[in-house]
Order: structure tokens, then sequence, then C-alpha cells
């Protein structure tokens, strides 16, 4: 690729391998911005700039290769103790991506969604968020799941609330609450059950090894991957390398493959 091509406009032109599967749905810990930056000597906020532009080119790939589900891990509920400004200039780069993004999330079918604390996110940023998603509840492509003032502890105990709730007001009994009803009350619920209350594959950049609070509940079976690459520089090469690596993999979700009734996988894309 040379310097003068667009890299989000490189990703609509991007020759595709072929994988013997892919997760029907992925998410991703965005890491590694912030020391981008730093390695440059540029301000942090230059690194989730640059990051904004990965969002686009993983985004455009996703969908391109036919994955059902997206979910990517924009802000934390820690977050909110960062430096004011930085925190500050995330919140005007979320603002420019919904502005900026939203013809083509319409164009290409994309379903928008927000999961996390987004009554904590600022009225210009909530708002054309809350539309967006809106606007888009009835498209049938790629779901693009933005996690904002998210936080996987905080989720769950959020959907233990809720049950909690129900039971007091009974709408239902103590010994029927099970797995499902606690998946139909989680951030990730509209998504379906297929898609919302599990996730095929986890990867995280920037090369640290850890969920950061990240989909506790969804994660139980998920495999998991850890790439060295900052996520500014996080393009097509580094997602075919991951989508490889997890189409290697045997799934067994606790059984032996070849005994019992098999390995309940989930729909291929």
């Amino acid at each position: 690729m040379t310097d003068t091509v667009d890299p989000a406009e490189y990703a609509l032109r991007q020759p595709l391998p072929e994988f013997a599967k892919l997760p029907a749905h992925l998410a991703i810990i965005m890491d590694g911005n912030g020391r981008w930056a730093e390695e440059r000597g540029m301000p942090r906020l230059e690194g989730h700039r640059r990051g904004a532009r990965s969002v686009q080119i993983i985004t455009r790939l996703c969908r391109r290769l036919g994955i059902r589900a997206l979910t990517l891990y924009a802000f934390s509920e820690q977050n909110w103790g960062r430096p004011d400004e930085e925190v500050g200039g995330l919140m005007l780069l979320l603002h420019d991506y919904l502005r900026d993004e939203r013809q083509e999330i319409l164009d290409s079918e994309i379903r928008l969604l927000g999961a996390g604390r987004t009554d904590r996110l600022p009225a210009f940023v909530r708002e054309p968020l809350q539309a967006l998603c809106e606007e888009t509840a009835s498209a049938e492509g790629l779901a693009l799941t933005l996690c904002l003032s998210y936080g996987g502890r905080e989720e769950l105990v959020g959907a233990a609330r809720a049950l909690a709730a129900d039971v007091a007001a009974g709408r239902m009994r103590a010994e029927d609450l099970d797995e499902a009803a606690l998946s139909a009350r989680l951030q990730t619920a509209p998504l379906g059950p297929a898609l919302g209350d599990s996730v095929d594959f986890v990867v995280r950049t920037s090369g640290e090894r850890r969920l950061s609070n990240f989909l506790l509940w969804q994660s139980a079976y998920a495999e998991l991957a850890f790439s060295p690459v900052l996520w500014p520089d996080f393009g097509a090469d580094a997602l075919f390398d991951v989508l490889a690596d997890f189409a290697s993999r045997e799934r067994r979700f606790g059984l032996v493959l070849g005994h019992g009734t098999g390995v309940p996988e989930a729909p291929a894309c």
C-alpha cells in the first residue's frame, strides 16, 4: 500500500483471504493508543485519533468478511478517572466518529448499538449515538456495538438488580432464575440470544494479557488472542493474523471431541 492511499479506503479493496471458520461474534479491546503516541513524541490524544482510523478499517473488513457482530471496548467505566483533558478529547473524537461515519453506517446496513452507562456520556455524544442506534435498529448487516462507560462487573451487578426487582415485584419466581434469565438482562442482550450472551473470540491489542473488566459473562468460553500490535497500527494484516489463529483452534466447550452430543459450536459465519 502506498502512502497516498487512504487506509480506510484500502480496506474496501483489500483482497480477503479464505478462513476455515470465522467467529460469529468478535470482540476487541483496543489498547495501545496512548503508548503509540508517546513512542512518537506526540500527545496521547493523537494516538486515540489514529486509533479511530483503525476502527474504520476493522469495521469495514469485518463487514466484508461476513462476521455477524463486532464489539469494541471504546471507553470503560474506569476511564473516567483519566485526566480531564484526555477524557474531553475522547468525547470529542466519539462525537466526530458518529458524525463522520453516520452515512456509511446507514449505507452499509450496519446495526449500531451502545453498551454501558451511556447516560454518563455528555449530551453531544449521547444524543447522536441514541439517534443512530434508533435509525439502524432494523438493519440486517454487521452488528457493531460500542462499549462506552462500560464495565463487565458493573453490567453483572445491573443484571442482578434487574432480576431482584422482577422477583420482588412478582414478575418471576426466584427458582426460575437461570443463565438465560440473566443473559436477557445484559447490555448485549439486544444482539439476540445467539450473539448477545456469548463471544466467540476476544482480541486484545498492544501485547497486554488481561480482560480488563470486558464482557466477563459473555467471554466464558471465548477464544482469546493477544496481539503485540498497538491499536493505531492494527490493520488488515494484523486482523487476518488473529483470524487465522482462531480458525486453527478446536473449540470444545468443556467436552471431548467425538464423544457425547458434540461441541455446541456457535453458528458459523
